[in-house]
C-alpha cells in the first residue's frame, strides 16, 4: 500500500484533514467533529453496517470450526480486483501466534480483513495508528481484538519470565491484565488472556479517531477468544 495510494483515498473520500503537526498515532488527533465524520463517503463504504460486519466474521468462523469453509475471495480474479484498491470490511488485532491466521479462521480472502498481529495482541501506538487508518481511511466497520487459548506471551507475563531483548516490553504491557484477573475462579491463563483482550479494547476506545467513529455508529470494537482445540471464536465482554 503506497503513500500515494493513501493520499488518493484520503482525497477521494473527503475525510478528516491532517493536522500540520500530526505525529505518532496521529493519522489524526485533533479537530474531530461530527461534521467531519459526516463527510461524503464512497458508496461501497456504507454497504455494510458494523453489526453486519461482525456477523460476517462470526459466520465465517462458524464455517471454519465446522469444516464448511467457502474459501471466498481467493481467486486470481480477486487478486487483480483488490490490486487496484482495498475496502476491508473488518479489522483484526490478534496475537502473532502462528496457529491463529485471521483469514483462515474467519474464512475470508484477499482484501476482506485489515490485520494487525503482535505477540499478546497488545494495542501499541503503532497498532492503534494502523487500526485508525483501517477504520477511518479504508472504511473497516468493526475491529475485533482476538486473544487465544494458551497464549505464550500472557503465560510468560503470569510467570514473570526473564526474557532477552525487547520481549520484555510485550510482557510489561500484559502485566496489568494479569493483575486484574487475579482471584477469579477458573483457569488462570484463560482469565488473564480475556482480561488482556478487554484492556486492549479500552486502549483502542481511548483513541479520539476511533471513539468518534463509534459515536457516529460507523464502527464497533469487540473482543474475542479463540479456542486452539476447536477453532471456535467466542465473544469476550
Amino acid at each position: 500500500m503506497s503513500i500515494q495510494h493513501c493520499q488518493i483515498n484520503l482525497s477521494r473520500r473527503s475525510l478528516f484533514k491532517f493536522s500540520a503537526g500530526a505525529i505518532g498515532t496521529g493519522v489524526l488527533t485533533a479537530g474531530l467533529s461530527s461534521n467531519l465524520l459526516a463527510a461524503q463517503k464512497a458508496p461501497a463504504e456504507d454497504e455494510i453496517s458494523p453489526d453486519k460486519a461482525l456477523q460476517e466474521l462470526l459466520d465465517g468462523n462458524e464455517r471454519f470450526a465446522h469444516r464448511k469453509r467457502l474459501n471466498p475471495h481467493q481467486t486470481y480474479s480477486r487478486l487483480a480486483e483488490v490490486a487496484k484498491g482495498q475496502k476491508p470490511f473488518a479489522s483484526i488485532l490478534s496475537c502473532a501466534d502462528s496457529r491463529v491466521p485471521s483469514e483462515i479462521v474467519f474464512d475470508q480472502g484477499l482484501g476482506d480483513l485489515f490485520v494487525c498481529r503482535v505477540a499478546g495482541n497488545i494495542a501499541t501506538r503503532e497498532e492503534i495508528g494502523s487500526l485508525e487508518f483501517g477504520s477511518l481511511v479504508l472504511g473497516s466497520k468493526v475491529i475485533m481484538v482476538v486473544g487465544h487459548e494458551r497464549c505464550g506471551a500472557v503465560d510468560a507475563a503470569i510467570k514473570g519470565a526473564e526474557v532477552p531483548g525487547q520481549i520484555g516490553s510485550l510482557l510489561e504491557a500484559i502485566k496489568p491484565s494479569v493483575e486484574s484477573s487475579k482471584g477469579k475462579s477458573g483457569d488462570k491463563l484463560e482469565n488473564a488472556c480475556k482480561a488482556n483482550v478487554l484492556a486492549q479494547i479500552k486502549k483502542l476506545k481511548s483513541s479520539p479517531v476511533l471513539s468518534e467513529l463509534i459515536k457516529a455508529e460507523k464502527l464497533k470494537i469487540v473482543g474475542a477468544y479463540y479456542d486452539l482445540d476447536t477453532g471456535k471464536i467466542s465473544i469476550v465482554g
